[in-house]
């Protein structure tokens, strides 16, 4: 009999950003995007009341690197994300304010196949240095908004996300969709996990040509709920 998922409740915070961004109470998040792009301006998360918790400003470096910073509600830089160059896998590091140095290395993501990238991203956190078994793991289907963020290789759930269809979405060309984080995790986190996924969707499908539209929509498969 298949093992059933657990979820998230009450203990010890999971602080990977900040224990600022842990909650006693699950926090739900709406993630508004222009559909071709997430540059500076066009990446908003706010809480259901509409109010702005985090943004992303791209940062332009060079053709093989890429770099986004993740800002808080003020404009106040949290992390930078940071794609390296020249791996196998579709890697990022995440590192504290607007720094990339490696002592303030906060955790590395990787797709866990070169040839499948809808089976999942494995996190590894700073301290987990030989990367035998990863710290927090996605399941699903980015092209279907459609996820799961689990911990470790567990079958605990510590956030989901899926897409919000309305008529002005469709109307204005925007891409939405929600994420819950479980209560005690940290959601700026969580925040960060989504643009690495949504960077990588869309590297996967801006160098795949012919078969981009099908990375694309097995990567998609990794958000809903």
């Amino acid at each position: 009999m298949a093992q059933q998922p657990s979820f998230v409740g009450s203990g010890a915070a999971v602080a990977v950003i900040s224990p600022q961004y842990c909650c006693p109470y699950p926090v739900d998040l709406a993630i508004v995007r222009k559909v071709m792009t997430i540059t500076d301006g066009n990446f908003v998360v706010t809480d259901t009341n509409g109010n702005i918790l985090f943004k992303v400003k791209g940062v332009f470096l060079t053709f093989i690197h890429q770099r986004r910073v993740l800002l808080d509600g003020a404009g106040n830089p949290i992390v930078t994300l940071r794609e390296k160059a020249m791996t196998a896998h579709h890697r990022w590091q995440v590192f504290r304010g607007e720094s990339t140095e490696p002592q303030d290395l906060i955790f590395s993501a990787k797709t866990s196949s070169v040839w499948n990238v809808r089976t999942k991203l494995d996190v590894f956190l700073a301290n987990n240095t030989k990367e035998d078994v990863c710290d927090f793991r996605v399941k699903g289907s980015w092209f279907e908004r459609s996820c799961t963020i689990y911990a470790g290789e567990s079958s605990t759930i510590i956030a989901q996300m899926h897409k919000k269809h309305t008529v002005q979405s469709i109307l204005i060309g925007k891409d939405n969709f929600a994420v819950t984080a479980y209560p005690n995790i940290d959601y700026a986190f969580i925040v960060a996990l989504i643009v690495i996924l949504d960077e990588i969707n869309h590297a996967s499908s801006s160098s795949s040509g012919g078969g981009a539209a099908d990375v694309g929509a097995d990567f998609g498969a990794m958000f809903s709920g």
